[in-house]
């Protein structure tokens, strides 16, 4: 499958603030990264800005901070947006960071069709195993087929949502739930677009999926052969979907970060070939490695560089490339393939049974089931039936790498005081008419995209975008 063309290699990256993030970025572009893959730290994917009391001690942590359109543009400074593929991880503010991302494209003269990238824009998982929603499900997931809609019309190249599976995997899921809970989630965004008007035949070819690979070599690849299976039936059978392309189920894998372990971290070198193996070996279009240091800290420059080396050994030594599903037809492979598929199908039927994703999420049905299988597979480890090397045999005392990447707080105090500038020397009232056409959008129950890029466009903040949604909308405390 990948001799014409090898699957889009990432790196997944950002913090302290644009500037640093945008080094980054280059490094990796220099070290031959495919495309870019954006993380956001915890304020922006919650909707505050930088320099709101909710942020502090937060800002820059666990990725880049971006709270105006200046910090998008610095983003991607220097950076040719009409020939990279973005993935942006991102999902209850995933419509302002489109719009973030759709400005400064127009500002440097990049027309929408020539775009191309992936917004996670997946908020069901996040109730079920992340935590980082805002809004109650209903006005979230409109805020979902907004996205679905705009791109549709506006940027035909645009993944319009990558539905999450990793995420329920690190939770503690087994292979069987992330793939069951995932294609749960994901037949109900397509419900709701099909409500919207939108035809799954078209809308259906831009939508992608993010697995984790784990440990078990084999295991992992039978669930990739598994997941292709299973979606074109879906879409098939549910939907009753006719276009080939839109059977098709594209996902990107990121190996599984649960699996590192902080120590001898040399050993996670070794554990993440054999998980990138298993995506090239499952068929992904898009992975992701990850670093030996991620068990520890953000990865130093070196580190990524080393994950990215990995995923290239593999491409152009290992001849891999030259021989598509090589699994296909082996006994072993196609018992696990056809196993995992009957499992899965088990699964759904018994939240559809429920009434479905949201009524199962709503009655904590999969967080249950996640908590459940993490407690059992932590029992293994414990117990020692399950051996993890360095943790429980063949340990070793070592002192922690000093070689670890750590955030600089002058720099993160420099992107909350520039924030607070910003807001200071703008003109606060245009950005307060902008805020206003938005809450009369939102009220109105119309897209907010066009609405959401005028505000970016006119110096609005996230937070201040957010706060507009929050007052209409309300804020989701757990069910």
């Amino acid at each position: 499958m990948y001799r014409d063309r090898l699957w889009t290699m990432r790196q997944y990256a950002g913090y302290t603030s644009a500037i640093e993030s945008n080094k980054r970025y280059h490094y990796l572009l220099n070290s031959g990264v495919m495309g870019l893959s954006v993380a956001f730290d915890l304020p922006t994917q919650i909707g505050y800005d930088s320099d709101h009391a909710m942020a502090e001690g937060e800002v820059g942590k666990v990725g880049v901070p971006i709270s105006h359109i200046s910090d998008m543009d610095t983003l991607f400074k220097d950076i040719p947006l009409n020939k990279v593929s973005t993935s942006m991880t991102i999902n209850a503010t995933a419509a302002t960071m489109l719009a973030f991302y759709i400005a400064v494209s127009e500002k440097h003269g990049v027309s929408l069709n020539k775009l191309s990238g992936t917004i996670q824009n997946d908020i069901l998982k996040e109730y079920i195993a992340r935590g980082t929603y805002i809004y109650p499900p209903k006005p979230s997931i409109k805020l979902i087929t907004d996205i679905f809609e705009f791109c549709d019309k506006h940027i035909p190249k645009w993944n319009i949502i990558s539905i999450s599976g990793y995420h329920i995997r690190e939770a503690g899921s087994t292979l069987e739930q992330e793939l069951a809970f995932t294609f749960a989630n994901a037949i109900t965004y397509v419900e709701y677009a099909i409500n919207k008007g939108l035809d799954p035949n078209k809308f259906g070819q831009r939508i992608s999926f993010f697995f984790n690979s784990h440990n078990g070599f084999l295991e992992e690849i039978s669930k990739f052969r598994a997941a292709r299976k299973l979606w074109a039936s879906i879409m098939r059978d549910r939907f009753g979907v006719t276009n080939k392309r839109a059977l098709m189920c594209r996902f990107h894998v990121q190996t599984g970060g649960s699996t590192l372990t902080a120590s001898q971290i040399d050993n996670n070198i070794v554990r993440t070939t054999l998980q990138a193996m298993s995506a090239v070996l499952g068929g992904a279009q898009s992975i992701h490695t990850n670093s030996k240091d991620e068990a520890i800290s953000l990865p130093t420059d070196d580190a990524a560089k080393l994950a990215l080396r990995t995923q290239q050994i593999i491409a152009y030594e290992s001849g891999v490339i030259n021989h598509p599903d090589p699994f296909g037809g082996s006994e072993t492979v196609e018992k696990m393939t056809e196993a995992i598929i009957k499992k899965v199908k088990n699964i759904i039927t018994e939240i559809d049974s429920i009434g479905g994703a949201i009524s199962a999420i709503e009655q904590s049905y999969m967080q249950d089931q996640i908590a459940d299988s993490a407690y059992n597979y932590q029992k293994v480890i414990d117990s020692k039936e399950k051996i993890i090397v360095g943790i429980n045999k063949f340990r070793e005392s070592e002192s922690l790498s000093d070689k670890l990447l750590k955030i600089n707080e002058k720099k993160t105090y420099q992107q909350i005081k520039r924030i607070q500038m910003i807001k200071q020397s703008r003109n606060n009232d245009q950005v307060k008419n902008q805020l206003k056409d938005l809450k009369k959008t939102i009220l109105a129950g119309d897209n907010l995209i066009p609405t959401l890029i005028k505000c970016v466009k006119n110096d609005c903040t996230l937070g201040e975008i957010s706060d507009q949604m929050r007052s209409v909308y309300g804020e989701h405390n757990g069910f």
